[in-house]
């Protein structure tokens, strides 16, 4: 059986819709509702609800909460899936890289554009993805999203495309 641990940030991948004021907000964390759509099998996917806020609002502080509950992980040996706003991803990402140069595990970042259960959500896509990753990724800091697996620090996110796609090298 493997396990493994997805902490929870928020981010549009758990945002939902408030009939009361028409907009879209962190309120719930909804990861587990569709993991529980999923089939996987000999996988035991552990929930750690840490915080949900929209990555914007994300600050130091907030990383070094991540960094604390994955540094708490480690020693389990297993797997990191954690969900997060696509806007500062690559921030955090970099943030865990220089606290955890050396990992046994890998550790998955994920997140959407568009919310979990909304018309055209890439969210239960890259979640998907992002557990098969988890299971065949060397050790180290990865982005999964829209089928492609992006190491930290090689990648941006495109505003203009919607996605993530490779840094440019800056040594060239």
């Amino acid at each position: 059986m493997v396990v493994i641990y997805v902490i929870t940030t928020g981010g549009t991948i758990e945002k939902v819709y408030s009939e009361q004021n028409g907009t879209v907000a962190n309120l719930d964390n909804k990861i587990d509702r569709y993991l529980r759509l999923l089939r996987l099998p000999d996988c035991d996917v552990h929930i750690v609800p840490l915080m949900n806020i929209d990555s914007l609002e994300m600050n130091d502080s907030d990383r070094a909460k991540i960094l604390g509950t994955v540094t708490a992980l480690l020693p389990e040996k297993a797997p990191i899936l954690i969900t997060h706003g696509t806007d500062t991803m690559v921030e955090t990402g970099l943030y865990l890289q220089r606290a955890l140069p050396q990992l046994d595990v890998p550790i998955v970042m994920t997140g959407a554009m568009a919310p979990l259960g909304f018309e055209g959500s890439d969210a239960l896509q890259n979640l998907t993805e992002s557990l098969l990753a988890l299971r065949i990724l060397s050790p180290g800091i990865y982005i999964v999203s829209h089928n492609q697996v992006f190491p930290i620090p090689n990648v941006r996110k495109d505003r203009v495309l919607g996605r993530f796609v490779k840094a440019e090298d800056k040594t060239a």
